[in-house]
């Protein structure tokens, strides 16, 4: 039989951990990137945040409203407020966002896909929140950018993201052309994203712009169901591109 003493004194010490009240902070809540299991990519610390925070600062309400309930079937979704943060809301409504963060109530930060903050709206509120002085708190999560870098092969001492490149044809080459110039100049990996249903214009545009021996890396569906990370010279992907219509990709360029 278990020492009583010892069995009272573990019990006691889960349930202070269980109860223990999450430092007040503005949390960068990572989201999975496609239908992906939550414990395949979260760590299960995230979901002990989220189970205590009441106000969420969201790109999109609707589905950061099916991300908590994937979390936690059993939070309570409508004693939560949400605050949208996307291209419409103006900088002094973001500003007001935080004010139950200011008041001592901690807030959360959620993407559409992937870790908030890195080429997301959410950097905005974030920017403020450090200009008052207010603790930050980034969690654990998929980001296609450091996923991708880390298995395309290329260097990942040196990598810069572009984001969306130009759609006009004649300014996503000379776009294409200035990113290629840096790979060679700097030894550095450049990475940029295209709308889903763009993505076969987008490597088209990629091998009539670059040199044959320029490296791409396409990643598609990471750490989802079908992902695709392959890199092949420019010259090698001619004639063997995948159907990648309405697939979330990050490209790659590297020498």
């Amino acid at each position: 039989m278990k020492n009583p003493v010892i069995w009272l004194l573990n019990s006691l010490f889960i349930i202070l951990i269980y109860y223990q009240k999450v430092e007040t902070a503005l949390y960068l809540l990572p989201v999975t990137l496609g239908d992906t299991s939550i414990d395949k990519v979260l760590p299960s610390y995230n979901a002990e945040i989220i189970r205590e925070i009441k106000h969420y600062i969201v790109e999109d309400i609707r589905s950061a409203r099916r991300f908590l309930k994937k979390v936690d079937r059993d939070i309570d979704i409508d004693s939560l407020t949400f605050y949208p943060l996307n291209k419409h809301t103006s900088p002094e409504s973001i500003s007001g966002y935080l004010k139950p963060l200011i008041d001592g109530a901690s807030m959360g930060v959620i993407s559409e896909a992937g870790c908030p903050a890195v080429a997301d709206p959410g950097a905005d509120v974030v920017a403020i929140a450090q200009r008052k002085g207010l603790k930050v708190v980034p969690l654990v999560g998929p980001s296609s950018i450091i996923l991708s870098v880390m298995a395309s092969g290329f260097n990942g001492q040196s990598f810069a993201f572009h984001g969306y490149l130009p759609i006009e044809p004649g300014d996503r080459m000379k776009k294409l052309k200035m990113l290629e110039q840096h790979i060679y100049a700097e030894n550095q990996t450049q990475l940029f994203i295209e709308t889903p249903y763009r993505n076969h214009k987008m490597i088209e545009d990629i091998l009539h712009t670059c040199r044959p021996q320029t490296k791409l890396c396409i990643a598609a569906n990471i750490t989802c169901e079908g992902e695709f990370i392959q890199t092949r010279t420019v010259k090698d992907w001619n004639g063997r591109i995948p159907d990648l219509s309405k697939i979330p990709c990050i490209f790659l360029l590297y020498k």
